[in-house]
């Protein structure tokens, strides 16, 4: 049996916002949580994100999009929505998850801004959630 603290952070394409704060948690978190990521549509991972994570030391160029249908009927302690969309269809985790939102800014879409706006967004909303979930890991 194990100590760790099951997570599951959702967001709507599970491209970017999710994928970064699955990688920061298990980066900040280490052994203390067992963190997945997931879309309510999954998508890819956006190259942005691996950029933007890669800068601080956390790669992430390995997650793949996934879909919150693979982690139905599975126990979690805290299932965290960081995008609104998601927070509002989230499906049901029954038992004892508890359920956390926080909304992060959604970066542009590709070739809605030059390269270095985006990224520029991307380092931002990187640096927010590792704000929340340093908060986050100390709380939990």
């Amino acid at each position: 049996m194990t100590n760790k603290k099951r997570v599951l952070i959702l967001c709507t394409g599970n491209s970017a916002r999710s994928q970064m704060a699955e990688g920061i948690l298990r980066h900040d978190g280490g052994p203390k949580f067992e963190v997945f990521s997931a879309g309510t549509r999954a998508s890819f991972v956006r190259p942005e994100a691996i950029r933007a994570m890669a800068e601080i030391g956390i790669d992430i160029s390995a997650h793949r999009s996934k879909n919150v249908d693979e982690f139905l009927g599975q126990d979690f302690d805290y299932v965290i929505t960081v995008c609104d969309h998601a927070n509002e269809i989230c499906p049901v985790f029954p038992g004892k998850t508890a359920r956390i939102h926080q909304s992060f800014e959604d970066p542009p879409a590709a070739g809605v801004a030059d390269e270095a706006t985006t990224l520029a967004v991307f380092r931002r909303v990187r640096y927010q959630i590792r704000v929340w979930m340093r908060d986050f890991i100390q709380k939990h």
